[in-house]
């Protein structure tokens, strides 16, 4: 089973995800981007370089999940795959620049991907207040450095995108307690399971 843990960053996902190493430890724990060597330098060129375009995002991030799919989760199907973000993220952050439309997108992470989708979705979703609290006490790279209203945004079309793609989710509220959020995940892979 192929589970993805989604939501803008500060939201709880990375304290989750090691929560979920040790309930699962037999999974295969994954990230998107930056699980493979590869994907290693793709994630350093986006999130540290100025003045990339929108293309040259999609494109580099694209390539990495490229990677990623042929390298850890297809070899990997039929065990417990839990990844760091997905195609999802990929999706609603290029919708989040306006640039370009669900359908070209869908089509573009299909075959990066060889058509090989998630089974679930578990979606971190936090409160303006809350994530304005949680970036002032970190440094930012070049995404975070777009701005409270342009992660809200992306948090928007991450809902957006699960939805359209009627994968299964789970929708968490990121101010609950970490214990709350746990049971509640372990709860749902369960029930995935």
């Amino acid at each position: 089973m192929y589970i993805v843990v989604e939501g803008i960053d500060t939201c709880g996902k990375s304290t989750q995800i090691e929560l979920l190493s040790l309930t699962y430890p037999k999974a295969i724990i994954t990230k998107e981007p930056g699980a493979t060597e590869l994907g290693a330098k793709i994630r350093e060129l986006v999130l540290f370089s100025d003045g990339l375009c929108s293309v040259t995002e999609l494109l580099l991030f694209l390539a990495d999940r490229s990677n990623h799919v042929s390298s850890v989760i297809q070899p990997n199907l039929g065990k417990l795959i839990i990844s760091d973000r997905s195609l999802i993220s990929g999706m609603a952050y290029a919708l989040a620049s306006n640039k370009f439309d669900f359908e070209w997108l869908e089509t573009l992470n299909r075959f990066a991907m060889q058509d090989i989708m998630p089974d679930a979705i578990i979606l971190f979703q936090i409160q303006e207040n809350t994530l304005t609290e949680r970036l002032g006490g970190k440094s930012h790279d070049v995404i975070e450095q777009r701005g409270i209203e342009y992660m809200i945004n992306v948090q928007k079309q991450l809902v957006y995108v699960s939805k359209k793609l009627g994968i299964n989710t789970l929708f968490i509220k990121a101010e609950d307690s970490i214990e709350e959020i746990q049971k509640q995940i372990n709860t749902f892979i369960g029930k995935q399971l």
